[in-house]
Formats: structure tokens, sequence, C-alpha cells
């Protein structure tokens, strides 16, 4: 079965359905490092050797203020605790940051009351634990540290029985039809989070994939323009006429005849390329990139660098600015007062509608999902009941139709953004 988000959520893999990629794991090495970090033993055994280094700290005189709990009362608190929805799969360190009841530890770190680096007279003891653990950085905070040390996977694998078959299999069928995607730059905290680096998701390729297709497409079709050959093919034609109608009836008229042809090229880009994402979303195990606001927004963040860039090229840095206030000829008097808080509010506004852009965008694209989600929904709740045969054909024909309607919205919400777009870089390159 698909993941319910799949197309809203961005994500570290692929999906597939699950009978097309087997998780065939044989053992705990061969699974993700931040997999065996999210099971149960890992995190009780990362539980125990972080108190075990805070209590040969406090023993050693080097922290105060500080009066350790009893270990197995702490431990059985911390997996009651990330077992809660809101804290699930949260490592033993945040249990003691962030839960209630912790204030013994709390308390004193945010008086800054522990010691903040390891001097050289540490006891021998936790020198042995420092020595048998990673090795770290001597500037880092003694916590941190600790913190540190206490993650070690490999440790975990060489010093605890491996896991049972069972727990492999059920591990193995909860990764079917999960195709994970390598993270040669950064570190994952699960399958829709990062931890550290770099990573890469799903989204990103998919964007890519996009922006490659369109270089492909694009380069045989200016090809062909260059040198005068005719532009045959149902497809050609479609591309130079949707290319046509963006600079005629889009750019043109929003931003003038002088001055548009200079921004064209940025608005065929923009155009075709939230078009193709889009169009991913009608894709089965795809997933729309616009479905996500890290996306829309870098796309109104290009709109808006764009609106600033060629405002302040045609009236100068000074001049772009001024420029948001309109020329209404008020008496020095009134201007005094009123002209600043115009200013204020139009720049306001002018920060406001470029977010709204990327918001309109994403509300658009994951509404239309979310509506196909419940509606694909009503059929799997009546499985098994005697609705099941009048509700199936509606969820099946209601589904049809909405999809169609999203294939509407894919091409709609391109063109406002475009649109909206050539308005907001023409009132940048005019004269209020």
């Amino acid at each position: 079965m698909s993941d319910a988000l799949l197309h809203i959520k961005d994500s570290y893999y692929f999906e597939l359905p699950k009978f097309l990629w087997r998780s065939e794991r044989e053992g705990r090495t061969d699974f993700p490092e931040y997999w065996v970090r999210l099971d149960d033993e890992y995190q009780d055994w990362e539980a125990s050797e972080q108190y075990d280094f805070l209590a040969t700290k406090i023993e050693s005189g080097n922290v105060v203020g500080v009066e350790l709990p009893p270990k197995q009362k702490l431990l059985k608190a911390y997996q009651s605790w990330r077992h809660e929805n809101k804290n699930y799969a949260k490592p033993f360190d945040r249990f003691l940051e962030e839960a209630e009841g912790q204030e013994w530890f709390q308390k004193p770190l945010a008086l800054g009351e522990f010691e903040k680096q390891l001097d050289d007279e540490e006891g021998d003891a936790f020198e042995a634990r420092i020595e048998a653990a990673t090795k770290f950085d001597g500037n880092q905070d003694w916590w941190g540290r600790i913190k540190t040390n206490a993650n070690d996977v490999e440790r975990f694998d060489v010093e605890t029985p491996p896991w049972s078959d069972e727990k492999i299999e059920s591990y193995n069928h909860a990764l079917d039809g999960k195709v994970l995607i390598p993270q040669p730059f950064g570190t994952l905290r699960n399958n829709y989070q990062k931890e550290s680096g770099f990573a890469i998701s799903k989204f990103m390729i998919l964007e890519l994939v996009v922006a490659a297709v369109l270089v492909w497409v694009f380069t045989k079709l200016a090809t062909k323009v260059q040198f005068g050959r005719p532009v045959k093919k149902k497809a050609w034609n479609m591309f130079e006429a949707f290319l046509l109608f963006l600079r005629d009836e889009v750019a043109r008229p929003a931003i003038g005849g002088h001055d548009a042809d200079r921004f064209v090229p940025l608005l065929w880009t923009i155009f075709m390329f939230v078009l193709g994402c889009n169009l991913l979303g009608m894709i089965p195990f795809m997933g729309a990139p616009t479905g996500s606001f890290s996306v829309t927004l870098a796309m109104a963040g290009v709109t808006f660098a764009t609106v600033v860039i060629a405002g302040s090229a045609r009236f100068g840095i000074l001049g772009f600015w001024k420029n948001q206030v309109p020329s209404m000829g008020l008496p020095m008097i009134l201007a005094i007062f009123i002209v600043p808080m115009l200013f204020l509010i139009e720049v306001l506004g002018l920060f406001i509608k470029h977010a709204v852009l990327g918001i309109r965008l994403l509300a658009n694209m994951v509404a239309g999902h979310l509506v196909l989600l419940a509606i694909m929904g009503m059929a799997v709740a009546a499985a098994g009941t005697s609705t099941w045969p009048v509700v199936a054909p509606i969820a099946v024909i209601g589904s049809a139709l909405f999809s169609v309607l999203e294939l509407f919205v894919a091409f709609l919400q391109a063109y406002v953004f475009t649109f909206l777009s050539a308005l907001f870089i023409g009132s940048a390159v005019h004269h209020h």
C-alpha cells in the first residue's frame, strides 16, 4: 500500500507498489543507519550510555547543581515519553532537554551551572569511555560530547546481540516498496527529516528531471527555429503555441511591449517548470514538487529577486524603493505624515504579495490531492461493509472526475503564477 502522504509530503525515498520492490535485508548492518537509530533496542542502549556518561561526569565532581535520578526509573520514564505521538522515537538527550519533570537537568543547564568544556584532569573511567567511543572535537561542550559519543551505531552492533529474524522480517515488510535515495552528502533522522548535511529528497530529483527535460526539449526547438526550419509535428507546434501565447498574451500586456521581451525567457521558464512539476503529481508514485512550500517559496523568491533587480537597474537602488510610493502631489505638511506610512505599507505589501504567490500555488496543488485522498478513502473505509458496492463506484467515478479537474488546475496554476509574476515585474520597471 502506498504512503497516504505520497503526493503531499516530500521524502527521502520513492514509493512503488510493494510487490515491485521487495526489501530483502538479512541483518542489522544491511539497514540504513538512521533506521537502526530509530529502533527501540538501540535507543535504550544509547540512553543507557548517555546516563552512564552523565553519571561519571557528576561523580567526578566536574558537574555541580545536579542530582541524578535512579537509572531504571529515569529510563522507564523515557520509554514511556518516547512512545507518545509527539515524541515518537526521540532520543534520550531530547527527553532530558524537553520533557516535563526533568527540571533537575534542564534548570542547571539553562542557568549555565554545568561545565561547558572538558578539562585535562578528568577521571580515568570517563576517559576510558571517551577513548572507546568515536572521536570528537575537543572544543565541543561536554554535554554535546556525551551525545556524540553515545550515538555510535557501529559500537552498538558490536556490543549487543543481533536482531531476531522476526524483527528483521517486520522491518523488511515496512521497507517494501520504498526505494531509498542514497545520501552521500548528509545523514537522515528518518524517511522525512534530515539530521545533518545536505540531504537529497524525492522532490529535488523530480525538479532536476523536469529541468533536464525542459533543457532537452527547448534546445531542440530553438535549434529548429535558429536555422529556419519549419516546426512540424503536434508536440513541437504545441510548445511553440505555449511560448507565443505567453509572449503575446501575458508578457507584453503585463510588462509593456518595450520591456517585455527581456523577461519573456524567464517567464517561459517559470511557466514550463511550474507546469512540469504540477503534472508530475498526476503520475502514480511520483508526486508534485509544487506541493512543497520550500519549492513554491523558492519560485516566488525568483520572482521577487527579478522585481528588485529589474527595478533597481531601471531606477537605481534608492529610486526603486522610492517608486513604491505613487506620486500624489500632496502638500508638504500632509506628505510628511502620509508618505512614510504609505512607504511602509507598500514595502510590506511587496513582501506579502510575493509570499502569497508561493502560498497560492502550494494551496491549490495540495488541496486537490487532499480531496482525491478523501474520496479514495471512502472506498477503503467502506471495505467489508454492506455499503461498499455503492461507495466503491462513487469513489472511482469521483476520483476520475477530480483527476481531470486536477489536470486543468495544473495548467491553470502555472498560468496564474506566470501572469502574476509578469504583473509584479511590470510594476517594478514602470513608475507608479
